[in-house]
């Protein structure tokens, strides 16, 4: 059962609201993992396990092909911080990323830093609404549907919206940035 709480009020639901913006939001159950967040896998010198898949978890939970919900990562592309919405099917390339962006190189932001730049909780950061705009990038895949999910800006709590109007929303691009 969903929570009572319908999150009317986080940022990026509010900034669709404000822009007229067509969207339907998905509350579910979230599992709450044990530990938090763990070292990246595979990443020399973390921690050995691996963070939680929040996506894939929203995805299974909604009944929604992964390849339709999308994930919202911020990287430091050279001296910038930029955000990067990708499916949770797929992993970022920070190659093609930073590319996209003008830079030549790209590595993902620590949680802390993500927390702090866009003003939500990591399984919960929202390519809407974030406390300043960052430069983003959406990938390509995203017009391969009619209609996409991203956070709302809390664990737990989806928006599914047009691409365009996700690209819109968030002054993004779109590049093939996901492999």
């Amino acid at each position: 059962m969903a929570k009572k709480k319908t999150s009317q009020g986080t940022p990026a639901v509010v900034a669709l609201q404000r822009a007229g913006v067509a969207h339907t939001l998905h509350p579910y159950d979230h599992e709450h993992t044990e530990g938090g967040l763990a070292g990246r896998p595979g990443k020399a010198g973390k921690a050995g396990k691996e963070r939680p898949h929040y996506g894939l978890e929203a995805a299974e939970a909604l009944g929604v092909p992964p390849e339709r919900l999308f994930k919202t990562l911020l990287a430091q592309v050279d001296d910038e911080l930029a955000v990067a919405v990708v499916p949770v099917s797929a992993s970022l390339d920070l190659k093609a990323f930073a590319a996209a962006l003008g830079g030549k190189r790209a590595q993902l932001a620590e949680p802390a830093v993500a927390e702090k730049a866009t003003g939500y909780v990591v399984g919960g950061i929202s390519p809407l609404g974030q406390r300043r705009r960052l430069r983003t990038v959406v990938d390509t895949s995203a017009k391969d549907h009619p209609t996409v999910y991203v956070s709302a800006g809390r664990r737990g709590l989806q928006v599914e919206l047009a691409p365009a109007d996700l690209v819109e929303q968030c002054a993004a691009t779109t590049a093939q940035i996901a492999t």
